[in-house]
């Protein structure tokens, strides 16, 4: 399986708040620091900010932070939140909506065995947490030549 940019941008986001000591952030700040487009993260961090991964201020002062600590955030479901609209092959469209002309969806079995394998993944991305990306966290920073907290 592949995820998608916008999964990936999703977690690129999370691990900056996650390993940021600066209250609040920009987009800008992110975008910078990976070297993407900033128009590229404000669906992304829109995206987030619905689902409660993150808090936005706007205005002079503004940015955003994480809702609630990287324990709390889940790999798995994160993912699943971002992926689950997106459908791994055409036999995962609905067939009552002719979206689906794959002329082997009525009996063929491949779709059950993805289906297998994809709720395995699932199920084993969500043992870990955020918390778990940025066990490196030092390093993390070093990486994304973020300051060291001031005393």
């Amino acid at each position: 399986m592949r995820i998608s940019t916008f999964t990936d941008y999703s977690l690129r986001v999370l691990i900056y708040l996650a390993v940021t000591d600066s209250p609040r952030v920009t987009r800008h700040e992110i975008a910078s620091a990976y070297g993407i487009s900033n128009n590229h993260l404000m669906k992304v961090i829109n995206f987030l900010a619905h689902y409660g991964y993150v808090e936005t201020v706007r205005g002079k002062g503004g940015g955003m932070c994480l809702a609630r600590p990287p324990q709390k955030i889940n790999i798995g479901q994160l993912i699943y939140d971002c992926e689950a609209d997106i459908p791994l092959v055409e036999c995962f469209l609905s067939t009552s909506k002719n979206k689906n002309k794959c002329a082997l969806a009525k009996h063929c079995m491949l779709k059950h065995c993805l289906e297998d394998g994809l709720s395995a993944m699932y199920s084993k991305l969500k043992k870990y947490t955020l918390a778990d990306a940025i066990i490196a966290r030092s390093k993390i920073r070093r990486q994304l030549s973020m300051k060291p907290k001031a005393a």
